[in-house]
């Protein structure tokens, strides 16, 4: 996750509304990809798509050690 923004410990990504509010921020509101990723990543308390996808990697390797 980048340095300047750490996301709650508590937050569990939400895959569909990730994807859902990236398409309807990309073809609805003209954002490129990357601008709708950040803004759906933002919307769940992220700092951005790249913090989303790192935080969803790390949730899915721990799911199994708790």
């Amino acid at each position: 996750m980048s340095g300047s923004h750490t996301a709650d410990p508590s937050l569990i990504p939400d895959i569909e509304a990730f994807e859902e509010r990236a398409a309807i921020a990309q073809y609805d509101g003209g954002m490129t990809l990357d601008e709708a990723e950040d803004r759906a990543a933002q919307d769940q308390g992220f700092g951005s798509a790249a913090d989303y996808w790192h935080w969803l990697a790390i949730h899915v390797a721990n799911l199994g050690l708790n």
